[in-house]
């Protein structure tokens, strides 16, 4: 008999992101309209709300729009900061030129969007949840799928609290909690740990391309106010990349703050690059320099990316549950945005299951759901994008973007290329490292570059150092007998947050080290591992970043 309480809900919803909080915001109203009631829940890992969220941001409302229509006037967060420019920069190592805007398809025209923390957006989204009756959960982080004895899911488990690094209960132990669900959404973001269960499980990904990633990295910014454009935005391609492909961001948002960042495309095939260092090197950019003269950094983080496109999205649907958000990969890779697409898929999602609970069905597929999302404007834009990515991958990023802005016109203008490209995954990408050029990274200057230590500590992250490693390997022996002479261990470069060490190679006994309490949850070494290794999994809730206003 288990020693874990259970408590009865009708939707379980695991993540409180835009697509989970959406979700629940829009089962609520439902309800509400037809008066009747329904129980739901929101699991958040993070310490809070926002905790965990990371974008860069430039909202698109279309999603807002429909969930909230008056979200301008509620006090949203969001509203501060309308975008009143937009730039596209292709840099040169000393220079830049800009890219007109006549060049590119309507469509990506950011007229009428956003910039500011999407955090703080899921902040404002939970206080209006929790004003229609949901009751939301931080703090506790989703362990386990629980299953019925048909196989279909039946909820989920919290893990348990005061677990000891060896697997003694503490003192202050405390067993998970099973939350029942008549339907349980998967909203855990990028690479969820349960949602890659699930696709293995129920065999999700079986027609579909496989997604592949971009890992993003950000910083915010008090900069001079003589340098500081409200609502300015700026992206940035080239420099300082050279066989990767990916770009920077700069973002002016409310208060005096730039949010800059940049991404790296997880296809490079160099084992030696640095994503971290590529991003501190662009900062040195003149053209970037000159926006944070003066200025003073006060934020650090990284999170992963669905860059997969359309053709990567998984069946969305398994008995007694589904995949929403960037659980399933609904980010519009060009024009760096997935909320709005999030969000919808939430309440799509939530719409079939309130039919569903309505006409007293339960742990069935949602089949309405799919159905639904295809006929959307969700399906219609990321169509349109489909082989963006692809393309700048398989053509590098000068000829990719030509065949990429090509394709978008052709589809714009319903012409239409008669084919989709696919991808190969991400962990399949790297050469050898004695095959592949070494790139030598300037030292941190502490002024616009700095060290990975110091940047975590901007990140607010903390773990309970006396509890199970949540970075899990397979085969110990992996890291020193295979990666390391074939690729010079990789995991030391990609990792965003310094938490794979080789130690004691000078010494000639070299040893991999994981010093799991600087994991800021960016899920990059799940995603890139060239032998896939290393398995995320959660630590207790509440651990990892605690962002302020990412």
């Amino acid at each position: 008999m288990s020693e874990r309480e259970s408590m009865p809900y009708d939707v379980v919803i695991v993540g409180a992101g835009p697509a989970g909080l959406a979700a629940a915001i829009r089962l609520k109203q439902l309800a509400n309209e037809k008066g009747s009631e329904l129980s739901v829940c929101v699991l958040e890992k993070g310490s809070e709300v926002g905790a965990h969220i990371l974008s860069g941001a430039v909202v698109d409302p279309k999603g807002l729009d429909e969930l909230l229509p008056d979200w301008r006037n509620m006090g949203c967060p969001m509203a501060e900061t309308p975008v009143t420019e937009n730039h596209h920069w292709v840099l040169t190592a000393t220079g830049k030129f800009e890219m007109p805007h006549i060049m590119m398809p309507p469509f990506m025209n950011n007229k009428g969007t956003y910039t500011g923390s999407l955090g703080n957006l899921c902040r404002w989204l939970a206080e209006q949840a929790e004003g229609l009756g949901v009751e939301i959960f931080p703090g506790f982080a989703a362990a386990e799928v629980l299953f019925n004895e048909d196989g279909s899911v039946k909820g989920v488990a919290t893990g348990d609290m005061g677990v000891a690094r060896d697997g003694t209960h503490k003192p202050d132990y405390q067993p998970g909690l099973e939350l029942h669900a008549r339907y349980t959404f998967f909203a855990e973001g990028v690479r969820g740990h349960l949602t890659k269960e699930l696709k293995r499980i129920f065999d999700l990904e079986a027609n579909c391309e496989p997604q592949v990633y971009g890992i993003g990295l950000k910083e915010l910014w008090d900069i001079d106010p003589a340098n500081h454009v409200p609502g300015r935005v700026i992206h940035s391609q080239g420099w300082p990349l050279d066989d990767a492909w990916g770009g920077g961001f700069l973002y002016h948002q409310a208060n005096g703050q730039v949010a800059l960042g940049f991404v790296v495309a997880l296809s490079y095939s160099n084992p030696h690059l640095y994503p971290f260092q590529e991003f501190q090197r662009w900062k040195t950019h003149p053209e970037i320099r000159k926006i944070l003269e003066g200025g003073k950094r006060v934020s650090y983080g990284a999170r992963a990316i669905n860059e997969g496109g359309w053709q990567a999205v998984p069946k969305l649907v398994f008995p007694g549950g589904a995949l929403i958000g960037c659980s399933a990969g609904f980010v519009n890779v060009p024009r760096i945005k997935g909320s709005h697409t999030a969000m919808k898929s939430g309440m799509l999602a939530a719409e079939a299951a309130f039919e569903a609970i309505a006409a007293d069905r339960a742990a069935d597929e949602l089949s309405s759901y799919p159905d639904a999302l295809h006929a959307s404007w969700v399906a219609k834009e990321l169509k349109m994008v489909r082989n963006v990515e692809p393309s700048v991958s398989k053509f590098g990023s000068f000829f990719g973007t030509l065949f990429a802005g090509l394709d978008m016109w052709m589809r714009y203008l319903k012409i239409g290329l008669p084919f989709t490209f696919g991808h190969k995954p991400d962990h399949t990408r790297l050469h050898r490292a004695d095959h592949a050029k070494k790139i030598e990274y300037p030292k941190p200057d502490g002024v616009f570059s700095f060290d990975r230590l110091s940047s975590v500590f901007l990140s607010n992250t903390n773990h309970e150092e006396d509890q199970p490693c949540h970075l899990t390997l397979k085969d110990p022996e992996v890291p020193i007998s295979y990666n390391l002479p074939l690729y010079d261990e990789p995991a030391q470069r990609y990792c965003p947050a310094g938490v794979y060490e080789v130690v004691g190679q000078d010494e000639g006994n070299p040893r991999f080290q994981i010093n799991a309490q600087n994991c800021v949850h960016c899920k990059t070494c799940d995603i890139k591992d060239p032998t896939q290794n290393i398995n995320w999994v959660v630590p207790e809730g509440g651990g990892g970043p605690n962002y302020p206003n990412m």
